[in-house]
């Protein structure tokens, strides 16, 4: 029987991949983003947040078997802050009542092997505390200076990955059944990432701080895989894992660190 997953950020880069994957193998996938989905919503927002949980319980009749949150920003500005961490929980904790329903829940999110590179503590502190207000006037301090403004992504990607960790075994996640995890990707070919690979030089760049041994930048098609499996019946125990899958990234830079 077809599975109903709601994935948002569906309209380009892994979640369109992600999207077009699972519609490949039969499932029904409602599609969410700012343009060309299923339901267009701004998840900066709180309106557009709350919107989107309503669109789904009326398109779905209040049943679905996965969450895929894979919309997100990379840029250095504000909004990056809204949409990668408040937006990415709100989606999983909104829709989480609509799992209820279903006989293998399941959802995921996307967080980044950018999570290992240098952050602002005071944005990860604001955001883990769940203060919208605090972590974008933060992120607005490090947006005015081009020295920190990169700063703004590896916040939200650790603070998310967090989140994840802290949320997965609790009552409402692990205790209801619903194996909560995401990803952490590389350097991933999509629209975001194609003017930084344009060129030799920008790609040394990239190179430099996302080591990637094992078969070098990724297409979209491969973090999907993953997150496919992630909200598949098959996985019934994983929780709270934020797997990397960086082309080696992650056990160049921490090495055996985390034992």
């Amino acid at each position: 029987m077809a599975r109903t997953y709601v994935v948002t950020g569906a309209a380009s880069g892994i979640g369109k991949a992600t999207a077009e994957l699972l519609k490949s193998r039969g499932e029904t996938v409602i599609g969410v983003d700012l343009r060309d989905t299923d339901i267009t919503v701004d998840l900066t927002t709180a309106d557009g947040r709350a919107s989107l949980v309503e669109q789904v319980r009326e398109k779905t009749g209040g049943t679905i078997d996965g969450v895929l949150a894979i919309a997100g920003l990379a840029h250095p500005i504000p909004a990056t802050v809204a949409v990668n961490f408040f937006g990415m929980v709100a989606t999983l904790e909104g829709l989480r009542p609509l799992l209820a329903g279903s006989t293998a829940p399941r959802a995921a999110g996307v967080a980044s092997m950018a999570s290992l590179h240098p952050v602002d503590d005071e944005l990860v502190t604001a955001l883990t505390e769940g203060d919208e207000a605090a972590a974008l006037a933060r992120a607005e301090i490090l947006a005015a200076d081009d020295s920190t403004g990169s700063l703004i992504y590896s916040s939200t990607k650790k603070a998310f990955a967090k989140w994840i960790r802290r949320s997965a075994p609790t009552a409402e996640w692990a205790g209801a059944g619903i194996p909560l995890n995401a990803i952490a990707p590389g350097v991933i070919v999509t629209p975001m990432t194609a003017p930084l690979l344009e060129t030799e030089e920008g790609r040394e760049q990239i190179r430099a701080g996302v080591p990637m041994p094992l078969n070098g930048f990724a297409e979209a098609i491969v973090p999907a895989r993953l997150l496919a499996w992630l909200v598949s019946e098959e996985n019934s125990h994983l929780c709270g894992q934020v797997v990397f899958v960086d082309g080696g990234s992650d056990a160049v830079i921490r090495g055996d660190s985390t034992w």
